[in-house]
């Protein structure tokens, strides 16, 4: 058989990651190294010192099964920083090839085609990319990524470029229904950091995904913690999903109800006394509230009275599981489920702004490795500064990790990568240089496991 790595770079094979020796990528890899390579992809060398931070590597030893030695593991970090880099298929002999030692960063001596690519994420499953969610939600928990009370769930609907048949939807009854896929999201909404997915046919409802869901967060926070706040739209007002969720410990669900004519009539039967003036021209009351196809309850009816003359009074109603301060719940917390749209604005493009395939176990895989992606660039994020750091992805991707020049080289046991021209050089000066020293301090071990024990540093000129 060729070399792997010889045949992987000249032609778009169909070789299995499985046929890649481990003694040729190593060699290959050394190769490069001692050429010294030059090109403007080597930003992305800064989501390798993240990933030393964040433990990617044995998470994605987790989720391929496959020891160090050997090349899943590593196609699955190219997964990630073409994620990092907004790509859409970009491999091989288009574009990526021999740019700067894109390759490289995942301690491999080529770019990986798409068929290799696919034949990776078919050999996973659903359950696998799952669990990987879980372990990686651990990891940031545990880090401080999120706060863990209040947490804002919404369906994520993106156009699907799939030739199934499939059941069609509309964004609105005013729009030609299109092929869609949906992903539905939890997000940590003190911290606007996601928290897990699941994704699914859009003829999936939100009452059967959800428990999902709860299940995935339920596993990253644990037992032992403080009730989590669900912060919904209307589409999860329905007695099905409301029933589940009253029903699991440690979760509640505050969900605003339909302005319809029926809702209004009923608001506006309540007696002025029974709201409490908050302050001027706002108040509020609470009661107890049967849904007629519930089969348990009772929740409780969240209801704000806006104006401050009885002719201009206007009337917003929510839905809670659980008994609580509905003043703090309306004013403090609800408000926060829209950082979850800022989210998809800031971060969709990393890969989840499209979809090519309905193959679940392909999808589920690619999200997954875009979600790994998001919490190396969160970490990034830290230490960038203004006004990089409020960079949404695409932007990132072109002006940081394509927009960067620099070279790679060995020194003794360290790649050293140096910059020329970087923005904020003496903040990224601070973090990075001098980078083994920096992890020592942190008790990581300096050296890069998919690049062969070598440490890595930086230098900025």
């Amino acid at each position: 058989m060729p070399d792997f790595c010889v045949q992987a770079r000249r032609t778009r094979s169909r070789t299995k990651p499985a046929d890649c020796d481990p003694l040729s990528l190593e060699r290959g890899v050394r190769q490069l190294l001692a050429d010294k390579v030059s090109g403007h992809l080597v930003g992305v060398w800064l989501l390798v010192a993240e990933h030393l931070r964040l433990g990617t590597w044995d998470l994605l030893r987790g989720w391929t099964g496959q020891p160090t030695e050997r090349a899943e593991p590593r196609l699955a970090l190219q997964l990630v920083h073409e994620a990092a880099l907004c790509t859409t298929g970009i491999r091989s002999d288009r574009t990526l090839t021999h740019r700067g030692g894109f390759e490289l960063a995942a301690g491999l001596p080529f770019v990986a085609s798409d068929s290799t690519i696919h034949d990776l994420l078919a050999e996973r499953s659903v359950e696998d990319s799952r669990k990987l969610q879980v372990a990686l939600g651990r990891l940031r928990r545990a880090s401080g990524d999120y706060r863990g009370k209040v947490l804002a769930i919404d369906p994520h609907r993106v156009r699907s470029y799939s030739q199934r048949q499939m059941r069609m939807h509309a964004k609105k009854s005013s729009e030609k229904p299109i092929k869609t896929a949906q992903t539905f999201w939890l997000l940590d909404a003190d911290t606007e950091q996601p928290v897990c997915f699941t994704t699914a046919s859009s003829s999936r409802t939100v009452a059967q995904v959800t428990p999902q869901l709860l299940q995935m967060a339920d596993e990253i926070f644990g037992p032992q913690r403080e009730t989590l706040m669900l912060l919904a739209d209307m589409e999860h007002r329905g007695a099905e999903l409301l029933d589940h969720v009253a029903k699991q410990e440690g979760f509640e669900m505050l969900v605003p109800m339909a302005n319809t004519q029926a809702l209004r009539k009923q608001l506006k039967t309540i007696p002025a006394e029974a709201f409490t003036r908050r302050w001027a021209g706002f108040a509020t009351m609470k009661q107890e509230y049967q849904m007629k196809r519930s089969q348990g309850g009772p929740f409780y009816q969240y209801v704000q009275r806006s104006g401050e003359r009885m002719n201009d009074w206007r009337y917003k109603a929510f839905l809670s599981t659980a008994d609580g301060d509905e003043v703090e719940a309306l004013t403090l917390e609800f408000p926060k489920r829209w950082h979850i749209e800022e989210f998809f604005n800031l971060d969709q493009a990393l890969g989840w702004k499209r979809a090519g395939t309905m193959n679940l176990e392909i999808r589920y895989g690619q999200m997954t490795m875009a979600l790994l992606a998001q919490a190396a660039i969160h970490q990034l994020r830290m230490r960038l500064g203004e006004p990089i750091n409020g960079w949404n992805a695409n932007h990132l991707a072109k002006d940081l990790f394509q927009g960067l020049d620099g070279d790679v080289r060995v020194t003794r046991d360290t790649i050293l990568v140096t910059y020329y021209n970087a923005p904020n050089q003496e903040l990224l000066r601070a973090h990075y240089q001098g980078f083994p020293d920096k992890l020592a301090a942190e008790h990581i071990d300096p050296r890069v496991p998919w690049l062969y024990g070598f440490k890595l540093d930086f230098r900025f000129k």
